[in-house]
């Protein structure tokens, strides 16, 4: 009765566990290319903030002569200055087994301002065939008192369609629309 218990809270346990896993969407999943196309680190909203190339090409590595000194060269790719970045580089061999991997950082960055670095503790220990980048850290760089509502993207114009009629609107502004003989004010918020 008792090994009937365990099993049974041993099940439970690893189903709750497998529950609370949150998957990875596909708009925030940076993706592996090749290493000689610019691989693409994204923010949390899934926009591109980060964009590195390889300066060096020969990543041909192996369990007893790891590759460890590898440089790139980081871009910021956003809209915004940061004070602070930092980033995984993960290489991967042709059967997608990951095979190196090492971090980078920076102190303030500008907008569509390159860096270089190196990767501190990488070690590829096979024969690099993709990879991709990670930004770990990025803060923003903004002046003291600042509000941060300066921070937020721009948000794009919506359309809203009443019976075939479509009538522009945007966030906080009034839209006034006739429904039959009763002139209604809408109004979309953001939460």
């Amino acid at each position: 009765m008792k090994i009937i218990a365990a099993c049974l809270c041993m099940l439970f346990s690893a189903l709750l566990v497998s529950a609370q896993e949150t998957p990875v969407t596909g708009s925030l999943n940076e993706q592996r290319v090749a290493l000689t196309t610019a691989a693409v680190a994204l923010d949390a909203s899934g926009a591109p903030a980060l964009e590195a190339t390889l300066r060096t090409t020969a990543l041909n590595g192996a369990p007893e002569t790891p590759v460890t000194n590898v440089r790139i060269v980081v871009k910021n790719r956003s809209a915004f200055p940061y004070a602070f970045v930092s980033g995984a580089v993960t290489f991967y061999d042709a059967a997608g087994v990951r095979c190196g991997e090492g971090v980078f950082k920076a102190d303030a960055v500008a907008v569509d301002e390159s860096f270089e670095s190196d990767l501190p503790g990488l070690r590829i220990r096979c024969e690099a065939a993709t990879w991709r980048v990670i930004a770990t850290n990025l803060l923003p760089r903004i002046p003291p008192n600042a509000p941060i509502a300066t921070l937020t993207r721009t948000l794009s114009n919506f359309v809203i369609s009443i019976d075939g009629e479509t009538h522009p609107i945007q966030l906080d502004k009034p839209l006034t629309v006739t429904l039959g003989e009763k002139r209604r004010t809408i109004i979309v918020r953001a939460p």
